[in-house]
């Protein structure tokens, strides 16, 4: 249905303020984009003009060409961050091409601003190549303090993010993986901590082995997990496999110590932890056999792989990814203030080290508050920002490579 029919315009002549019976509120809101780009000085007469412009802005371009560096003191350049997709894995949407995009692409900047303080661009690339997507976003990357990556499909988006960090030096983050993975981890510390348990005693089961649950089984691999295995459509993630891309080769190599092989029930049985970030629906008699004081993570919107009312009968903690159940694990926890902490020390990139930062300053926010159904904060916590901000920057220098 077209937009004008949904929501049809009020400048239309009437004044009556009578409303359509199509109105959808969604359209209003969006009607004319969500974000707007506004001076940081004035311009009120001539000598403003002259500072903000030409003559005295030669002065500084001058400066900046002697010492590439101040760039990031006399530009915005480190406030910065370019929102990229080409529209080929959008929400719950998947392949709408890059028009379609651009309202969750703003979405997304207006998150950076209002959470992490953060400004952002959303652009939205007409390429699927990822030669073409390299090179396209390195091209843009010097008006840029960092690069936020959204929503483009896996397995390119690997390659996509590998590459491009490998060739710029500021950081390159893909949301979908590593801000997903951030806020999962910090709920699952938490979880694991509420039943008297380390991650270490923990043996959790992924379903969907896309950008998402590969980032969250490496994550906790890191982070000390006891052991993961990942599951495809084609049941568990195992070296035995022989129809396995590169990526979940490498998958299979680090995770599923247990050596398990067969179907995503297999692999459930006597699991502590289940993580779902694929959709679809798993049976209850597959819930029932996880272990005692089971965690359920059933993250897939708008549907959960486990409804809650199922998980609630074998689980001690139930965190779903939507907003009208308690512990939503929502990537708006993480990726503001991780990108302010990295551009607030100007970071080269963004290691695994800041991203433990985060998740563990993330936990610890809601460490003495915890109850089964608080493991993660509200991403209206104001909390939030400032603690991941900080843990980052502190961890970035700790690793070498803050620059500021």
């Amino acid at each position: 249905m077209a937009a004008e029919i949904v929501n049809p315009r009020s400048d239309n002549g009437a004044d009556d303020g009578a409303q359509n019976e199509f109105f959808d509120p969604a359209f209003a809101l969006h009607r004319g984009g969500k974000m707007e780009i506004r001076a940081t000085v004035p311009v009120r007469d001539r000598d403003d003009l002259s500072l903000a412009y030409t003559p005295g802005v030669a002065k500084v371009c001058s400066a900046i060409a002697e010492r590439p560096e101040l760039v990031h003191d006399y530009t915005w350049k480190s406030q910065v961050v370019a929102v990229v997709t080409d529209g080929s894995a959008v929400l719950g949407l998947g392949d709408i091409g890059p028009e379609a995009s651009l309202p969750v692409m703003e979405g997304k900047a207006i998150l950076f601003k209002q959470f992490g303080g953060v400004d952002a661009v959303p652009i939205a690339l007409d390429c699927r190549e990822v030669d073409e997507i390299v090179e396209t976003v390195a091209r843009l990357a010097p008006s840029f303090g960092g690069i936020n990556l959204e929503d483009i499909s896996a397995p390119r988006c690997f390659e996509v993010e590998r590459r491009l960090q490998e060739r710029l030096d500021i950081p390159v983050f893909h949301d979908d993986q590593h801000g997903t993975a951030v806020v999962t981890l910090a709920a699952l510390r938490n979880a694991a901590r509420l039943t008297d348990r380390t991650l270490g005693e923990l043996r959790a089961v992924i379903s969907g082995a896309g950008a998402a649950g590969v980032a969250i089984a490496r994550i906790l691999v890191e982070a000390g997990i006891g052991d993961v295995a990942v599951c495809d459509r084609k049941g568990i993630v195992s070296t035995d496999r022989e129809d396995l891309t590169e990526v979940k080769r490498e998958l299979a190599g680090f995770t599923n110590k247990a050596g398990l092989s067969g179907t995503l029930e297999t692999a459930l049985d006597g699991a502590d932890v289940f993580i779902g970030v694929s959709g679809g629906t798993v049976p209850e008699p597959a819930v029932a056999s996880m272990a005692k004081n089971a965690l359920i993570f059933a993250m897939a919107n708008p549907t959960p792989e486990i409804h809650p009312d199922v998980a609630h009968k074998y689980a001690a903690v139930v965190a779903t990814g939507r907003s009208d159940y308690p512990n939503q694990i929502n990537n708006v926890l993480a990726f503001p203030g991780i990108f302010a902490g990295a551009l607030q020390v100007r970071a080269s990139r963004i290691t695994e080290g800041m991203k433990l930062a985060a998740a563990e300053a993330l936990a610890a926010v809601v460490a003495d508050e915890l109850s089964a159904e608080c493991v993660i904060p509200s991403p209206f916590d104001e909390r939030v920002a400032p603690a991941v901000t900080a843990a980052v920057a502190a961890a970035a220098r700790a690793e070498g490579v803050a620059r500021g």
